[in-house]
């Protein structure tokens, strides 16, 4: 039986698809060309987007992209309501994903514990 998935799901994964397209094909900004969309939220009446990014600035927090992303929200909400052929285009909302670095973190301390554990077993 196959999952349910919402609409808001599937729009969600469209978004991230096109937005990812526009970041590599159509934006000039050179603070966006390395940009990484991870993940896309979309509110159930889809009228709002949670858009998560990372890049290689991601110790330095990435404000410089996020910058160029807020500047060029109007430009890719324009171009998603033309591809994506829905009533509404979503505002989007710009969001540093850190979950790379928490999953980098807890791995350093796994690490650590389990070193801490091979020098008790010897």
């Amino acid at each position: 039986m196959p999952l349910p998935f919402k609409r808001a799901d599937r729009v969600a994964g469209l978004i991230q698809e096109e937005l990812s397209h526009l970041l590599l094909r159509e934006v000039k900004d050179p603070r966006l060309h390395q940009v990484t969309i991870t993940v896309v939220r979309v509110s159930g009446d889809l009228r709002h987007a949670r858009v998560f990014f990372t890049g290689p600035g991601a110790q330095t927090g990435l404000a410089e992209e996020l910058k160029g992303l807020q500047s060029a929200a109007g430009f890719l909400r324009g171009h998603l309501g033309r591809a994506l052929r829905l009533r509404y285009a979503p505002e989007l909302t710009f969001e540093v994903d850190d979950s790379v670095e928490r999953g980098l973190h807890i791995a350093a301390l796994l690490k650590q514990v389990e070193a801490t554990e091979g020098d008790g077993d010897a």
